[in-house]
């Protein structure tokens, strides 16, 4: 098969950081090349994959140090692009949000989009009633609630390549550990707290955006005085793997609608259990008592620490291959592919 993947042009792919959707989309591609497809990626010119790369850009926007940058002009040029050469694939696999649709109206039925984000934002129901023939993948059952209406074709979790988090017998480092992004929603006061009615100390890896700059400064930073608290920063793949599997467990006490929290996954390939709110996601990533607890309380979230110091991180990371690989991931969206494949064959028969 013929896929083209289109990436955001924000971050590497995957980021060489923090990230999101330029990590799946990368982990989403090699998977399909070494599953014998022919992929054309589109993103920006420090991607490192295995399938073709088209570069729209010279650098991801984040590395760039440029002052002045119009990210809105270069995903046009991108877009621009894969419209040109649209008739070379047979999926349009766009990780875009909805940028792309008055490009591809006249072809609807030969893309798919994975939407990556929170669905809850006033002016989306709007947008997408006046697009309803775009197929759309959601990353979780739960972050379609807000637009039950549109069209849903399937759910895929993220995965991630079985070598990349290497399994961890023992929790050596004997800490707990929060992974991820410095803002209100993720709620890092909340592990913070918990660690310290534990009794264990908490190493926080974290991205601080300069819209969040302030909270961390006014909210979190009082909260670090503490010789418990070790605010590590942010750090990369390699150190991310020796991070998560040394920590007794991953505390992800979120307050917002999360739709996937790829982080989870990340310490689930480690053997390492996970603490987590029970919001958003959670609970379709989450199998609690297994790979973690999912908690409504910090009375709760300290009592599970207790408990999942104890779990087979073994039983975790066979969890993790079996619903949580990037092998896994491909294969659920290449019966996609085939889905609307068919259904365009079909369509144009009865033409």
């Amino acid at each position: 098969m013929r896929i083209a993947q289109i990436a955001p042009l924000y971050e590497a792919v995957p980021p060489s950081l923090y990230g999101g959707t330029e990590r799946v989309v990368a982990h989403l591609t090699d998977a399909l090349v070494d599953a014998g497809h022919e992929v054309t990626l589109f993103a920006a010119a420090d991607a490192d994959t295995r399938a073709t790369l088209v570069p729209c850009r010279d650098q991801s926007i984040r590395l760039d140090p440029a002052p002045l940058k119009s990210d809105l002009a270069v995903h046009l040029a991108m877009l621009h692009e894969v419209s040109r050469r649209a008739d070379q694939f047979d999926i349009l696999h766009f990780h875009v949000d909805l940028l792309h649709y008055p490009f591809f109206a006249h072809c609807p039925q030969r893309t798919i989009t994975t939407l990556h984000g929170r669905l809850d934002l006033k002016d989306l129901p709007v947008a997408y009633a006046r697009w309803p023939q775009f197929p759309l993948a959601s990353i979780s059952d739960h972050q379609r609630r807000p637009l039950p209406d549109a069209r849903w074709i399937g759910t895929v979790h993220h995965g991630l390549p079985d070598q990349l988090c290497p399994f961890s017998a023992r929790a050596e480092g004997g800490y707990l550990a929060f992974l991820g992004r410095i803002s209100p929603e993720k709620r890092v006061d909340r592990a913070i707290a918990m660690a310290k009615r534990a009794g264990l100390p908490l190493k926080i890896a974290a991205k601080v955006d300069v819209v969040d700059q302030a909270y961390y400064q006014e909210s979190i930073v009082p909260l670090l005085d503490d010789a418990s608290i070790e605010f590590v920063g942010e750090i990369n793949d390699r150190e991310k793997a020796d991070f998560l599997g040394r920590a007794t467990a991953l505390l992800f006490p979120i307050d917002w609608p999360e739709p996937f929290g790829l982080v989870m996954i990340e310490a689930m390939a480690c053997g390492t259990p996970v603490v987590a709110w029970e919001c958003g996601s959670v609970p379709e990533v989450v199998d609690d008592g297994i790979t973690g607890r999912i908690v409504r309380s910090l009375d709760e979230g300290v009592a599970a620490i207790g408990d999942v110091s104890a779990y087979d991180r073994r039983a975790i990371r066979d969890v993790f291959e079996r619903r949580f690989t990037s092998a896994v991931m491909a294969r659920t969206y290449l019966k996609l592919y085939w889905q609307l494949i068919s259904q365009d064959e079909t369509r144009r028969r009865s033409a």
